[in-house]
C-alpha cells in the first residue's frame, strides 16, 4: 500500500509514468494565458529526448509560444484541441505541422477520449491544490482557477496520471473535484501558472453604443422569443456586447419576476451577480472566466462545477447543454446560409476555435450570434465563410446593430419578433449594407496544405483549414 504518490520533480514524474517516444500526453486549460505546466513538462521531455509525441491539449493559448520550437525539433508532430490563439495559431496556419492538427470542440473532446478514439498514454492535471495521494481542486491555493471540469475525462481515460500542484495540502482534500482514484503520481512545484492570466480576453461589459445597441437587441429577442419564463435556462459568452447582453436581460428578468433555472458554461462574474439576485437557481461551471467566478464556485454550493462530459457531450445520454433554452455566441464570419466561423480571421490565420460554440449552437432551443456588421473594414456576412465552425442548421438569428436575420427555417420565431417590432432584415440584405460601407472584399487566397481538420461534435469532419500565402 503506498503512504503517497509523491514524485520529486516533473521529469522524474515524465520517467516513472514512462513517457516514450510516440505517446499521447494531455493538458487541461483552466488556467488560460497563465499556464506554465504544459511549458514546464515539454520542456522536461525534451531534455530527456523524448520525440514524436501527440499533445492533445483542451486549449492552446499565446504563453504556450514555446510549442513552435518542440514542433519544429521533431518532439512535437500532432496536436488535437478545441482552440487555439496567438503564435502557435499562426506558426500552423503557416504550415509549421506535417499533420493537420485536429480541432474538436468542448463537447466532442471528452467524448473522443472516453469512447477510446482519442487514447491519452499519460494526463498532466494542472491542479492549484491536492493531498499526496492526488485528490485534487482548482477552487483553493494561490494559483486557483475555480472549476477544472476539462481536466475530468483526460483523469477518467489516461493510462497515467500525473498531478502537478504548487499547494500541497495533508490528506484528506475535503472538497475534491478529481479523486486519488484515478491518480497515479503528485508533484508539488513552486507555481503552476499565473492567476491573472484566467482573465484573458475582455471579461468586461462593452461601453461602445454599436455593442450596446447590439446588446439590447439580443435582450429583446430573448425577451419575445416565448422562452424567457421560470425555469429559463442560459448561456452567454465573455465578451463585451454579450455580458452586456446578459446585463439587460437580468433587468428584464427582475422587472417580470422569471426565476430561470441554471446558467451554463464559462462563468463570469456578471452571472455570479445574476444568481446572486435571484435570476437562476443555479450557476454550472465547466470553467471559471474571471475571478469573482472562483470566489463564487468556492463559497456558493449553488455554484457548481460540471466535468466537460457532462457539460457538452454528445456521446452521453444527455449534458447540460441539451436543455439549454437560449445561448448568446459570438462569430468572426457569418454566411448567408448561417454557418459560422470562429476558427480563423480574415486572412485565414488560425486564431480561436469552436469550444464549446456548435455545441451549445445545438443543444439550445435559441441559438443567437451577436456581432457588428463589420469589423476592421470587412462585412462580417459573407457569401461562404472560410471555415465553417458551426452550421448554420443550428444558427437561429444574426444580432447587429443594422437589424436582426431571421434563420429562413424558423418563420415562428421571426413571426414573434416582427410582431414585437424589432427590426427583422434578410441576412442578404444586411451583407448589402455592410459591403456599401466597407466594399467588397477580395478573396482569400490558401495553399494546397490542409493544416487542419476541424471536426463537428459528432466526430464528423466538417471543413478543413488550408495553409495561409506567406510573401
Amino acid at each position: 500500500m503506498k503512504e503517497n504518490k509523491l514524485i520529486s520533480s516533473v521529469k522524474e514524474a515524465i520517467t516513472a509514468a514512462g513517457v516514450k517516444d510516440g505517446m499521447t500526453l494531455s493538458f487541461h486549460h483552466h488556467l488560460r494565458n497563465g499556464d506554465y505546466v504544459l511549458n514546464m513538462v515539454m520542456e522536461a521531455v525534451a531534455e530527456l529526448g523524448i520525440k514524436n509525441l501527440k499533445l492533445n491539449v483542451s486549449s492552446i493559448f499565446e504563453c504556450h509560444k514555446p510549442l513552435i520550437e518542440h514542433i519544429k525539433n521533431g518532439v512535437v508532430t500532432e496536436i488535437e484541441t478545441d482552440y487555439m490563439s496567438g503564435s502557435v495559431g499562426k506558426a500552423i496556419s503557416e504550415g509549421i505541422m506535417e499533420k493537420p492538427v485536429i480541432f474538436r470542440s468542448h463537447g466532442g473532446r471528452p467524448d473522443a477520449i472516453l469512447s477510446g478514439e482519442s487514447p491519452i498514454d499519460v494526463a498532466f492535471v494542472a491542479a492549484p491544490t491536492a493531498d499526496p495521494m492526488g485528490n485534487c481542486s482548482g477552487k483553493y491555493g494561490p494559483s486557483a482557477c475555480g472549476s477544472i471540469g476539462y481536466a475530468f475525462p483526460d483523469a477518467m481515460a489516461a493510462k497515467k496520471v500525473v498531478v502537478i500542484t504548487d499547494n500541497l495540502v495533508p490528506y484528506p482534500l475535503v472538497d475534491y473535484s478529481i479523486e486519488e482514484t484515478y491518480v497515479d503520481y503528485v508533484v508539488k512545484v513552486d507555481k503552476i501558472g499565473d492567476p491573472s492570466g484566467i482573465v484573458s480576453g475582455t471579461t468586461k461589459i462593452t461601453r461602445d453604443p454599436v455593442g450596446l445597441m447590439i446588446a439590447r437587441y439580443a435582450a429583446k429577442v430573448i425577451e419575445h422569443s416565448g422562452l424567457l419564463k421560470d425555469g429559463f435556462a442560459f448561456q452567454t459568452g465573455a465578451g463585451g456586447a454579450s455580458l452586456a447582453a446578459a446585463k439587460f436581460l437580468k433587468e428584464i428578468m427582475l422587472e417580470k419576476g422569471i426565476k430561470g433555472s441554471y446558467a451554463l458554461g464559462g462563468i463570469t462574474s456578471y452571472l455570479v451577480d445574476m444568481l446572486n439576485e435571484g435570476c437562476f437557481e443555479a450557476l454550472m461551471d465547466v470553467q471559471c472566466f474571471d475571478l469573482g467566478a472562483i470566489e463564487s464556485i468556492r463559497t456558493n454550493p449553488k455554484h457548481m462545477e460540471v466535468s466537460a462530459q457532462r457539460y457538452a457531450s454528445n456521446y452521453y445520454k444527455s449534458s447540460c447543454v441539451d436543455s439549454l433554452d437560449v445561448v448568446i455566441l459570438g462569430a468572426t464570419q457569418i454566411d448567408t446560409d448561417f454557418n459560422v466561423n470562429v476558427h480563423t480571421d480574415s486572412n485565414g490565420y488560425i486564431m480561436g476555435g469552436s469550444g464549446g460554440h456548435s455545441d451549445t449552437a445545438a443543444g439550445a432551443k435559441l441559438a443567437m450570434i451577436v456581432a457588428p456588421l463589420s469589423r476592421a473594414r470587412l462585412s462580417i456576412v459573407v457569401d461562404k465563410v472560410l471555415t465553417v465552425s458551426t452550421p448554420g442548421k443550428t444558427i437561429d438569428v444574426l444580432v447587429t446593430q443594422r437589424g436582426i436575420a431571421v434563420n429562413p427555417n424558423r418563420p415562428e420565431l421571426k413571426e414573434r419578433l416582427v410582431k414585437a417590432g424589432l427590426p427583422i432584415v434578410d441576412i442578404h440584405d444586411l451583407k448589402k449594407m455592410a459591403e456599401e460601407i466597407t466594399g467588397v472584399a477580395e478573396p482569400i487566397k490558401t495553399g494546397d496544405k490542409v493544416v487542419a481538420k476541424v471536426m463537428y461534435r459528432d466526430g464528423t469532419c466538417i471543413d478543413e483549414i488550408k495553409n495561409v500565402i506567406t510573401k
